[in-house]
């Protein structure tokens, strides 16, 4: 979804990479002498979430928006340097870096009253990682949990209700012990895999989801599916990110322009899914009320190796060649006016080097090469099934770049017919066709990281059935090197055991590296103190209406 690693040893590039490229001539404020209006609601752009707004099963940026708004985890990460610091978590202990103690703030309370205890924690946990409840964010997130594999085997039934490496100890503690040793564990807490369900879910999961409530800055008021929702500060709310707003609207678009018509208008005050056209003009056309900045993003390309035309090593070698006949440096350029930087791996800069991003992994495979690609793809036997399709959700900003890409294909192999973007209805729809197992050509997929650690993106996305696995990628190797590092004892062998692992994917390339997205929002002059945090997503609490 949004894609893991470890907050606090990244949160110094990451201050380090906003400070510096952070462009906007108003600055993040927005620049309002004139006050706030504390009562004032925000609209904001949005887009319908694939699934129901239960933690363990949101995956996708639509749906983790509204659950980081309607929720506050043990651990939160900071708005701007992106660094874990404990929210509703007094402390999170720990002797042998594979049991934990957490003990929780006095206080807490769900929207509804009722209180958030060391078994809110505990049963939602249970309960997502339980095989027969099927959600989708569960793995790899539990996976290092003691007794998961009882409760959700990879084949077979459970043997078992609950994961035997949870015990409530009180109402404010509860005890974690881990397979191995996983000293990166703690700051994977603030992901929203991680969060607290009241009592009311388990008595009746189908009646919450229509109504979900949560223990963050925001209230759900309503929500019409298609159409929107309304969410209201909270008044229950104990954490340190209370809403400087009086609620947030958010407004379903199917087409990016549309939204920035409506910013452009007065109708919309957050736009945050700027078209490329937009892109173009938005600083001049919004008076510099504009945001571009690094967020924790990355775009790829990714093939359906469980189709066994694609997962052949002539097909691999069409891998490669694809990917050097993409122009990245142009396209990033032309279609994205410099909110795109040509990827050299498979996570980002915000990381920095001793997060574990490199700017030489990819090497040649990743760097334009028209002569030498059309070379592969011929030597790889011909693009499986004669023509390149890659599919993308219609209701995003994604034709241009994909006709380009395509382009790019088409001249390298001097075939315009070589290579066609497929576009899919809804981003629900897309996301849909791509876990049933739909997909026979490319589609587009990127990742949002859930946390600023390297492990997130790897291990969600290329480990053997992760959740987020959506290329059906599957490497013993690769997935043994992934286990070696979260053992690591410290983090900077982890990062190194990690970038050992990444290297596996130059070879195999279950993925094509596009490019690192900058988080980008535009806002109307009604409106002060917008934000992007590091994965890209406004700060809806710090939003202030102008008198």
């Amino acid at each position: 979804m949004r894609g893991a690693t470890q907050a606090k040893f990244a949160a110094g590039a990451i201050a380090i990479a906003l400070a510096a490229t952070a462009c906007s001539s108003s600055g993040s404020s927005g620049g309002s002498s004139s006050g706030s209006n504390s009562s004032g609601i925000v609209s904001a752009w949005w887009g319908d979430p694939q699934n129901p707004l239960v933690p363990t099963d949101t995956n996708e940026v639509n749906g983790g928006a509204v659950l980081n708004m309607i929720f506050d985890g043990l651990q939160h990460y900071n708005p701007t340097t992106g660094a874990a610091e404990l929210a509703n978590a007094q402390s999170i202990t720990t002797t042998d870096q594979q049991h934990f103690t957490i003990t929780l703030k006095p206080g807490w309370k769900f929207s509804d009253g009722t209180p958030v205890t060391a078994s809110s924690y505990v049963d939602a946990w249970n309960w997502g990682a339980y095989l027969p409840h099927a959600q989708n964010n569960t793995d790899p997130f539990f996976t290092s949990i003691q007794g998961y594999s009882a409760v959700h085997p990879t084949s077979g039934s459970p043997t078992a209700t609950t994961m035997s490496g949870l015990k409530v100890v009180n109402d404010t503690t509860f005890t974690v012990a881990l397979t191995q040793k996983f000293s990166l564990w703690p700051d994977t807490l603030g992901y929203s895999a991680f969060y607290p369900l009241p009592q009311s879910f388990f008595k009746n999961p189908t009646a919450w989801e229509a109504h979900p409530v949560g223990n963050g800055p925001y209230v759900i008021q309503s929500w019409t599916k298609g159409t929107g929702m309304q969410l209201r500060p909270a008044s229950t709310y104990a954490g340190a990110y209370k809403p400087k707003n009086g609620g947030i609207d958010l407004k379903v678009y199917t087409s990016a322009d549309a939204a920035y018509a409506d910013l452009q208008a007065g109708n919309l005050d957050i736009d945050n899914g700027l078209s490329n056209t937009a892109l173009k003009t938005v600083q001049s056309d919004l008076n510099g009320r504009y945001l571009n900045q690094p967020a924790g993003i990355n775009q790829t390309i990714s093939f359906p190796l469980n189709q066994a035309n694609w997962n052949t090593p002539g097909a691999k070698l069409v891998r490669e060649g694809i990917s050097m006949a993409i122009d990245r440096p142009t396209i990033t350029k032309v279609i994205f006016q410099n909110t795109r930087t040509p990827a050299t791996d498979w996570t980002s800069p915000v990381l920095g080097a001793a997060g574990g991003y490199s700017s030489t992994l990819c090497g040649d495979v990743c760097t334009y090469n028209p002569t030498k690609a059309k070379q592969l793809i011929q030597q790889g036997g011909g693009i499986p099934g004669g023509q390149l399709t890659i599919s993308y959700n219609a209701d995003g900003p994604h034709k241009e770049w994909v006709d380009a890409v395509c382009n790019s294909i088409n001249n390298a192999l001097g075939n315009q017919n070589a290579c066609v973007g497929k576009p899919i209805g809804t981003f629900a729809d897309f996301r849909n066709q791509i876990q049933n197992k739909q997909m026979t050509s490319a589609f587009r997929t990127g990742w949002q990281m859930d946390y600023p650690l390297i492990q997130d993106f790897l291990q969600p996305l290329f480990y053997t059935n992760a959740a987020s696995n959506d290329s059906h990628y599957s490497n013993p190797q690769f997935d043994s090197m992934v286990n070696q590092a979260n053992a690591a004892s410290d983090k900077a062998t982890a990062v190194s055991d990690f970038q050992q692992a990444e290297k596996l994917l130059v070879s195999d390339l279950p993925s094509i590296p596009l490019w690192y997205q900058n988080g980008t929002v535009g806002w109307s002059s009604r409106v002060s103190n917008v934000q992007l945090d590091p994965f890209s997503v406004p700060v809806y609490t710090n939003i202030t209406v102008n008198k």
